[in-house]
């Protein structure tokens, strides 16, 4: 029996958010722990090249993970907006179509990152023998980007359908598999990197086993693809899915530029920065949760015509984050020295963890603003505009920037720049957001109107009828 229905369409709207949030970020801290472990284990065995070459390889990453963080956006918003309006067998249809298109497009776009990856990495500055090692890492990790893809899709659309438990469990699984292989390749079997790149492939194909599973039991499968069916849902998901990868994509290629620049300042600075980049989603794991949290909250009202809830899940959203980054910002500026001590980090490498665990981390309400704003733009049918603001963001608000950092305070201002850009881009995110609401619900008001000429024909045509 299935248990599809639209969960969000009555209760309270922090909680939703809340709950939503709390439980992906679980899952999604699961993994980015793993990944924070990762650069300990890397630390441990005491070659710079090492955790440079991860730091490199990890802009690479975060490019192809965007293109899968688009797709199931698509998924999770056109499943989500069916069941708003109690289409059980469309928001089944859509989940399919969305899961083939997006393995079929990830396997397209791993081959072309994969073939490019010698180009790749030495655009981001890497030389020598860091260059060989990033190069070697990614070989190993890039293949299974499909295997990722089911696992994002397939969380989405639990997501959509309000499970986020069950997206969750997705994601521990995958993180608990790499960080049991984590010691016992890198170390038992001196593997060192490379071990550190097959634990992550285990943990990718395990969350792709898991994710589907719930989908089949819970949630009555997926429908049996045909061709005709597949073309008509191309357009839609599409619709979404493109804007939304040109959005994700617009995070990687702006990070990849902060990297280039922070390699003039040598490894120690990029070793830093790869620190700082292991640190972000571990202490804000809940704020990037916040994204596919809310979509499904304002995805689900908005397919039931409840535009008040709509703005009520936007709100409640803000405030969370609010909440959250003041928590997080005093937990890490309390733990800066210790976070630092465990990787060793001294010089600028210590002085770049710090400055996160300050200042920088309490900036990061503003990248929160842009998450929820975009959840928004990209479930109220207007995904551009979380596209053009995610590249705005990413370089009119992140190259000028931090070239002006990093001339005025070197390594550190290449940080500060990119922040400065994040807390301009957020606001204005915001702003349009409130204004994408207020039409959506203008619109809606316009055509549920009643036409005042077309009422009095029909009392006319009723008094006529009586007579």
């Amino acid at each position: 029996m299935s248990d599809a229905q639209a969960k969000f369409l009555t209760g309270s709207l922090f909680k939703h958010v809340s709950v939503m949030s709390l439980t992906a970020s679980v899952g999604l801290m699961a993994i980015f722990f793993v990944d924070f472990v990762d650069m300990i284990f890397i630390s441990m065995l005491g070659k710079s090249e090492l955790a440079a070459a991860v730091g490199y390889a990890g802009a690479i990453l975060f490019f192809t993970s965007s293109f899968g963080i688009g797709m199931s956006i698509s998924a999770g918003a056109l499943v989500a907006r069916a069941l708003g309006a109690g289409d059980e067998a469309e928001a089944k249809r859509k989940a399919t179509h969305a899961l083939i298109y997006g393995v079929l497009f990830g396997a397209v776009f791993a081959a072309f990152v994969w073939f490019n990856l010698g180009f790749l990495v030495s655009l981001l500055g890497a030389s020598g023998e860091t260059h060989a090692l990033a190069v070697l890492y990614l070989q190993i990790i890039v293949p299974t980007l499909p295997f990722l893809m089911i696992g994002m899709v397939g969380g989405a659309i639990l997501r959509a359908h309000g499970d986020a438990k069950r997206a969750m469990m997705a994601t521990i699984y995958g993180g608990g598999v790499n960080a049991v292989l984590d010691p016992i390749l890198i170390f038992g079997l001196d593997m060192e990197l490379t071990g550190a790149a097959l634990a992550s492939v285990a943990a990718r194909l395990t969350m792709a086993a898991v994710s589907l599973r719930p989908i089949l039991r819970h949630y009555g499968g997926f429908v049996r693809p045909e061709l005709r069916d597949l073309m008509i849902d191309l357009r839609p998901v599409l619709a979404i899915a493109f804007p939304a990868i040109l959005t994700q994509l617009a995070t990687p290629i702006g990070q990849a530029y902060v990297t280039r620049t922070m390699a003039d300042f040598g490894e120690a600075a990029v070793a830093g920065m790869a620190i700082v980049g292991r640190l972000t989603p571990l202490a804000f794991g809940v704020i990037f949760a916040l994204s596919g949290a809310v979509g499904p909250i304002i995805g689900q009202n908005f397919g039931a015509g409840q535009h008040d809830r709509v703005r009520g899940g936007f709100t409640a959203g803000v405030v969370f984050v609010g909440i959250f980054v003041v928590c997080m910002t005093i937990l890490l500026f309390l733990a800066r020295s210790p976070i630092a001590d465990v990787f060793t980090a001294t010089g600028i490498t210590r002085e770049l963890v710090y400055l996160f665990c300050g200042p920088l981390a309490l900036v990061f309400f503003f990248n929160g603003l842009l998450f929820v704003a975009n959840a928004s733009f990209n479930n109220l049918g207007h995904p551009y505009y979380s596209t053009w603001l995610n590249w705005g963001r990413h370089t009119l608000g992140t190259i000028p920037l931090v070239i002006l950092g990093a001339a005025w305070f070197g390594a550190p201002g290449v940080l500060i720049g990119q922040a400065v850009g994040g807390v301009i881009f957020g606001t204005l995110s915001a702003i349009l957001a409130l204004r994408v609401m207020r039409k959506v619900e203008g619109d809606a008001t316009a055509i549920a109107k009643p036409d005042p000429f077309a009422r009095q024909a029909r009392l006319m045509q009723r008094s006529s009828f009586r007579r």
